[in-house]
């Protein structure tokens, strides 16, 4: 049996292997179900036509652009593509296990903040604030839920017990609904404790530590205090202060060594020039929060 004759230039089969990895990388980190599994065949088909160096498609409308002529040096081309390959492969496959990673925290967070406050409020026996928490929970769970049973992230991927983890917190918070809105809220509070051990385990045994929970929940804090900063506001700084005060306090929970105590420092320091009312002070010093949270989430985020 014959080999077709190629009908792809090397310029067009590389491009077609980085398009091909690509697609691959973000099937394997990005997609899941019936969208994983077309991008998968899309990149598969790239790289094979860039193997053999034949597409098909080509053959169909004529086209063959093996016969142009190109001034770049095959070698020049060669060490361009590996270039870029390595960088794709290896940036690529970084990058995305880092977002991914990252974006479900965000996500995690968003829902989990309503869930605390929930909790704290019905330990408070406060049942209009209990009320106005139990809405955003249970609309942040929804939003959720369906983002996470439709996708599941590289770091989820192997995660047999997530799916029915969901259902069983979905359940749970559910079923708490009249007691929230008329019944007895010490009782609500101690249902609404099962639910902590839960989320623990499922982050635990995915790879997530507490710090890296807490760390972006003080992060969205920081900002606000940051923004203030830079407006050199400092009756914005102090009002921003107190969240991040509190989100920091759950980092130093979870671990307090020297960097940890770097970023309250900084915050600290923040806090005092802004009830000295040095305002034009306060940007610089914001910034100097900002690098000592970055060096430790970059690290252990």
């Amino acid at each position: 049996m014959n080999c077709p004759i190629p009908n792809e230039h090397l310029i067009d089969r590389m491009i077609r292997a980085l398009l091909g990895t690509i697609a691959a990388l973000a099937g394997y980190f990005w997609l899941w179900g019936y969208w994983q599994l077309l991008v998968y065949v899309v990149a598969l088909t790239l790289l094979g036509t860039a193997a053999v160096g034949y597409c098909h498609l080509y053959k169909l409308v004529g086209w063959n652009t093996a016969k142009r002529k190109t001034k770049i040096s095959p070698k020049l081309i060669w060490a361009i593509f590996l270039i870029a390959f390595v960088g794709v492969t290896v940036g690529g496959s970084y990058a995305s296990a880092f977002f991914s990673r990252k974006f479900f925290i965000e996500d995690f967070n968003r829902m989990n903040g309503p869930y605390k406050q929930t909790l704290f409020m019905t330990g408070q026996n406060n049942r209009e604030a209990a009320l106005s928490n139990y809405a955003a929970l249970m609309a942040q769970f929804a939003a959720f839920s369906e983002k996470y049973t439709a996708y599941r992230p590289y770091i989820l991927k192997n995660d047999p017990y997530f799916a029915a983890d969901l259902k069983n917190v979905g359940d749970l918070i559910t079923s708490l609904k009249p007691a929230v809105e008329s019944g007895d809220l010490p009782q609500a509070h101690n249902e609404f404790e099962k639910v902590r051990p839960i989320f623990q385990d499922m982050l635990k045994r995915n790879g997530f530590s507490m710090l890296a929970v807490y760390l972006v929940d003080f992060h969205d804090a920081m900002e606000k205090v940051i923004a203030a900063a830079d407006a050199k506001n400092p009756a914005g700084v102090l009002e921003a202060y107190a969240e991040a005060d509190a989100k920091l306090k759950d980092v130093e929970s979870a671990a307090n060594d020297g960097e940890i105590q770097a970023i309250r420092g900084k915050l600290e320091e923040v806090a005092s020039l802004a009830k000295q009312n040095k305002a034009n002070e306060l940007s610089a010093k914001a910034a100097e929060l900002k690098s000592s949270f970055v060096k430790v989430y970059l690290q252990r985020g």
